[in-house]
């Protein structure tokens, strides 16, 4: 660790000629050894004075230099005895206090600026720290307390008050490991496909399983790691909020209560890049094979569509498949929307139900405009997908005449989502899923 910290400062006192901290001003760069906490706020209300994807590039990198620089003073001033090796209780509170702090701020680094040019830096602390933590465990005791429910399983039913599992009855095509031809043969077809027993070779699955909560902690720093979350059913609930917090407190206040919850006391992470955060889980998964076969041009519905929307700006272009991690209780829900993006779902945890809509029946799901703040949301239905059939009418008296798919996703299996289908999805139980976009 001395090393790793030695380096880490040797490169944060002399950064590139051509490292966009350099356009920060000399005298705020000054203040990085000394003052990181200053300059981590200035770097922040930078950050929130642009609009996301507008932010300079110079104040990312300024918030991440400076997390890491606070963090190595953390682990020094906590850690360090003489020889250079990590020590024990050398601060009030013990490890964890210093520990605890650290991991935050690094992760703060990664959540708020993408841990802009230290990507590997701050991976490489973490788990110099997670190893340290492993090390100093203590053994399992040889005899466990019985309890009604272990403690190393998610629940396998769902503890949603009025949650259901609904009759399918316009099933979607389904297939067993079509080959790349077959797969390929399909989309030419422009309609979703379930595909069986897709993810048998994923150590997601079985060595290193993610329907393991001891699992997932241990690959979090015990815990440690911050995530962040949406609070509530749908982001399309007035209620609806979002905050970060540690990974151990998401799995015991949302993924393990002691009692159902109902939909105000729901937590989700979703469609959160976990795997940049937390590289080592990225190694328990593989990307599709079926992402790498050409989509057909578009056509038809679609088409139309997109030529509708050529004001719209164009999703960028993506050199390797996009992922994201979508972890959360029974009763979650994605509301009715479609993805900038050809889609694979992957279910490694638990069930969802999904419900598909054809471009072809935009005009009868009521698509959202733009919204306060100038937020684009014509992606999103107005339509609560499985709401009352009187308030369905009422309110939105075309949508149920539109016609869909439905499926109940299993462990193990993928859905593949074309471009522009619209796709509604429910949580049926705990759910961790993997989406995988490409174009």
């Amino acid at each position: 660790m001395q090393d790793l910290l030695e380096r880490t400062e040797a490169a944060l006192s002399a950064p590139g000629p051509s490292d966009p901290i350099a356009q920060c001003p000399a005298s705020v760069l000054a203040l990085l050894p000394s003052q990181p906490d200053a300059l981590i706020a200035l770097a922040h209300s930078k950050l929130h004075t642009f609009a996301f994807d507008a932010v300079p590039a110079c104040w990312r990198r300024l918030y991440t230099d400076a997390s890491v620089a606070k963090a190595v003073a953390l682990i020094k001033q906590g850690s360090f005895e003489d020889g250079g090796d990590l020590g024990y209780e050398t601060r009030s509170g013990g490890d964890e206090c210093w520990i605890d702090e650290a991991v935050k701020v690094l992760d703060m680094a990664s959540i708020m600026a993408g841990a802009a040019g230290r990507e590997d830096t701050v991976e490489q602390i973490i788990a110099t720290l997670q190893a340290h933590l492993h090390e100093k465990q203590p053994p399992p005791p040889r005899k466990r307390r019985k309890s009604a429910r272990s403690p190393d399983a998610f629940p396998v039913t769902s503890q949603m008050r009025g949650s259901q599992i609904p009759i399918i009855r316009h099933p979607v095509t389904s297939s067993i490991t079509p080959s790349m031809h077959a797969f390929e043969t399909h989309m030419k077809t422009g309609h979703p496909l379930l595909i069986k027993e897709a993810l048998t070779h994923w150590p997601a699955m079985h060595e290193r399983p993610w329907s393991r909560p001891s699992y997932l902690l241990e690959k979090t720093c015990g815990g440690r790691r911050l995530i962040p979350v949406e609070i509530g059913r749908s982001y399309t609930d007035a209620e609806w909020g979002q905050s970060i917090i540690t990974f151990k407190e998401f799995l015991e206040k949302y993924m393990l209560p002691e009692e159902a919850t109902d939909a105000s006391n729901l937590g989700y992470l979703a469609q959160h890049d976990l795997f940049a955060q937390i590289p080592s889980l990225r190694n328990d998964i593989a990307v599709p094979d079926y992402c790498y076969v050409d989509p057909p041009p578009m056509k038809g519905a679609m088409e139309e569509a997109d030529l509708a929307n050529e004001s719209k700006p164009t999703p960028p272009q993506l050199e390797e498949p996009l992922l994201n991690a979508w972890f959360g209780p029974a009763g979650t829900v994605s509301p009715l929307h479609t993805d900038p993006y050809h889609n694979i779902l992957c279910q490694v945890v638990g069930k969802k139900y999904v419900r598909l809509y054809s471009p072809g029946e935009t005009d009868k799901l009521y698509p959202r405009g733009v919204e306060g703040g100038g937020v684009d949301m014509s992606n999103t239905s107005e339509v609560d997908a499985e709401g009352p059939a009187e308030e369905l009418d009422a309110g939105f008296p075309l949508f149920r005449e539109a016609e869909y798919v439905e499926t109940i996703l299993g462990e193990g299996e993928c859905l593949y989502i074309p471009l522009g289908w619209w796709h509604y999805v429910r949580s049926l139980s705990v759910s961790f899923s993997v989406s995988f976009w490409w174009h």
